[in-house]
């Protein structure tokens, strides 16, 4: 009897989690994102953990890849902030977010200055063909040639991207993972279930 409590309070947990997925930003300081490309299902958390340098891992569009993604009410998508590291820290800053959902592809970029220009972006499932990873990647090392930013050039722009996320988490030291939304409350629907098994 206690078995099956401890089954139905743990499972929807589990499934409502899914796979934390670590990536770490500017290694060996270098301007990068390891790995510079991810596969994720619903449900994964990414988290980013800086451990170099001053870095932000911020959503844009694969037609504007050095450009913060703007929903049509105003609003931007996934955006760290600048997370700066000491030479010789011994914690590093990390940020997470939960993937809702898998029918397109996500594209991302560090937005400090000249970083993206020189090829620090990263996606999330990226096609084999077509809008590739290495294609992003070159879109946004051709804009390193141009002298204008699209963000500045006054132009309204719209995208078919969905949102990457409803939750984010950022935090410092350990790099401890809050878990919100689906999962607590599954958690807890899970935990009074059991009790009556």
């Amino acid at each position: 009897m206690r078995f099956s409590t401890f089954v139905a309070a743990i499972l929807p947990v589990g499934l409502a989690l899914g796979e934390v997925i670590p990536i770490k930003v500017g290694v060996n300081s270098t301007l990068s994102y390891d790995p510079p490309s991810v596969n994720a299902t619903v449900g994964d958390t990414l988290m980013f953990t800086f451990v170099a340098g001053n870095h932000t891992i911020t959503q844009s569009t694969f037609a504007s890849p050095c450009s913060n993604f703007t929903f049509a009410n105003g609003s931007t998508g996934v955006d760290s902030g600048f997370e700066p590291v000491a030479k010789n820290a011994t914690s590093y800053p990390s940020y997470s977010f939960t993937i809702q959902n898998t029918s397109t592809p996500l594209w991302f970029y560090c937005r400090q200055t000249g970083h993206c220009e020189k090829g620090m972006v990263f996606a999330v499932n990226a096609p084999e063909t077509g809008n590739t990873y290495a294609a992003f990647k070159a879109k946004a090392e051709s804009l390193a040639a141009t002298s204008t930013s699209m963000s500045m050039s006054g132009m309204s722009m719209t995208s078919s991207s969905t949102a990457a996320t409803t939750s984010t988490t950022k935090t410092s030291g350990a790099g401890a993972l809050r878990v919100g939304g689906a999962g607590a409350v599954l958690g807890g629907v899970g935990l009074v279930a059991g009790m009556f098994l």
